[in-house]
């Protein structure tokens, strides 16, 4: 509505400029027009007023329905971890996905707050009810009371960055996870130049590791033919 009534004071205005009588115009709008100005601005001012009020209020009602347990996990975003996780290589990832996999016994791609707690059994550092829900806490980016695999890397990032605090039970979690995540990266680098080497050193590895695990699908692959010619010999000589 604001919008219109700015767009009928221009037409008025251009018509008054045409015609000549610009200055005569506004002398007979007078208080009139200032009135429909600051009726307008009141308008826009009370519309973006209410906007940011249903956005705040939507954000409280989240909230709200988080801490009662009813609100609806988010989709999270499709990531990349080995590009979004650079300081740990494949191989790393690869143990830390599996590890997740193993106690994600409900296969929803998550880890809730009872695979959690047997996970802690396993690792032999049983944690309270409320130790683990603190625990999913430190990392629950969308406040959906569980640990997706992104979350579940986050651990280990926090730990390799040291921002965890000793008694976090978080960081018991990296720790009995038998995952080395101590030096890798370029965190810690003295400066530029041995941050760029290792950084480099690390792109290399990366590479590396990708060859790595290309060969060895060859040599899965040819193994798989040799039995498969194998096994038809075999039965060739048992069908003549």
């Amino acid at each position: 509505m604001a919008s219109e009534e700015l767009a009928q004071k221009l037409q008025r205005r251009l018509q008054l400029e045409e015609s000549g009588a610009a200055v005569e115009g506004e002398a007979a709008a007078g208080p009139a027009g200032r009135g429909e100005e600051a009726a307008g601005d009141e308008a826009e001012r009370s519309c973006l007023t209410a906007s940011a009020g249903a956005e705040l209020s939507a954000k409280l009602c989240r909230r709200q329905d988080i801490n009662e347990g009813a609100a609806q996990p988010r989709r999270a975003a499709v990531f990349n971890p080995y590009t979004e996780f650079k300081e740990f290589s494949r191989r790393q990832i690869k143990d830390m996905e599996r590890m997740f996999r193993l106690y994600d016994s409900g296969r929803d791609g998550y880890i809730d707050l009872m695979e959690l707690k047997l996970m802690m059994e396993k690792l032999g550092a049983p944690q309270t009810h409320l130790g683990l829900k603190n625990m999913i806490k430190e990392v629950d980016e969308d406040f959906d009371g569980k640990l997706s695999f992104r979350e579940f890397l986050l651990i280990f990032h926090k730990a390799a960055a040291g921002e965890l605090e000793e008694d976090s039970g978080l960081l018991t979690l990296a720790k009995l996870s038998e995952i080395d995540v101590s030096i890798e990266g370029v965190k810690g680098a003295k400066n530029f130049f041995e941050a760029k080497v290792q950084a480099l050193s690390s792109a290399s590895k990366f590479e590396a590791e990708i060859k790595a695990e290309q060969d060895e699908r060859k040599r899965e692959e040819e193994e798989r033919k040799h039995r498969r010619a194998a096994f038809r010999e075999l039965k060739s000589a048992f069908t003549q």
